[in-house]
């Protein structure tokens, strides 16, 4: 299992490159498309939505594939990468079909706007939050944080929310899965109704994992932290980056 996770990790990052000079319609054909009436259906409605996805097969590609697939730009909430030379590329690469990129720090008003237009977001959701940023829920039976940001637009806008997956097959192609809509019931109590809601999402998401479980990118630390002990290494360059931190306060 390691083996092949770091093997589909390699495969990943070198097809992302590629992406950057493929034309729009060898990056449609690289991809077979499941479920297309829940993505034509979804988006015809006017309601606004949210495509949900994951670190996960090949992300950058799907991304792109769906924008250029429904011919319409989305609005993707993305974190910066801190190498400014690798981010400026990495826009580059996901704006070339026209998406919108929104810094995901005080991205709210933006995605707010975007949905009540009837427009499509796209986020990926599988990492952690802090604590103070993030709801609890529970990830492979045991607890993570998770972003509640979905469930708040969805049950305030009565938005769609449509998880999407680009799953890599053996002969290297592509299959974009659009699964159905998330169903909801809503109750009177808001705060449970989020966390219940943000569960369901991240359950989408480790059945995906589950099926597929080489092609999520498990590098990312998702259970820091309420086990920071399953990372040992991580713990101790915190330690050392903070003993520094204090020794130029201490200098000053």
């Amino acid at each position: 299992m390691a083996r092949r996770i770091f093997q589909n990790s390699g495969v990943t990052m070198l097809q992302i490159c590629q992406l950057y000079f493929l034309p729009k319609n060898d990056i449609i054909d690289k991809a077979s498309v499941k479920g297309m009436d829940n993505l034509v259906n979804a988006i015809n409605s006017k309601k606004g939505v949210i495509l949900i996805s994951a670190h996960f097969g090949n992300w950058e590609l799907g991304l792109l594939h769906s924008s250029y697939y429904i011919q319409s730009r989305i609005v993707l909430i993305v974190r910066r990468i801190r190498f400014k030379m690798l981010d400026k590329w990495m826009h580059r690469l996901r704006s070339s079909s026209g998406n919108l990129l929104i810094d995901k720090k005080g991205a709210l008003p933006s995605m707010v706007r975007t949905i009540r237009k009837g427009r499509a977001l796209g986020l990926l959701v599988d990492q952690a939050t802090t604590r103070a940023e993030g709801v609890n829920v529970k990830f492979f039976g045991h607890k993570v944080t998770a972003t509640p940001v979905v469930a708040m637009l969805a049950i305030r806008y009565n938005c769609i929310v449509l998880p999407t997956f680009c799953v890599r097959k053996k002969d290297n192609t592509y299959t974009m899965i659009y699964k159905k809509p998330l169903n909801f019931k809503k109750t009177n109590d808001l705060k449970e109704d989020i966390t219940a809601y943000t569960q369901q999402i991240t359950d989408i998401i480790e059945d995906m994992i589950r099926e597929y479980p080489e092609q999520w990118f498990w590098f990312h630390k998702r259970w820091k932290r309420y086990y920071p002990e399953l990372y040992p290494e991580a713990q101790k360059r915190r330690e050392r980056k903070r003993k520094k931190r204090f020794a130029r306060q201490k200098g000053k």
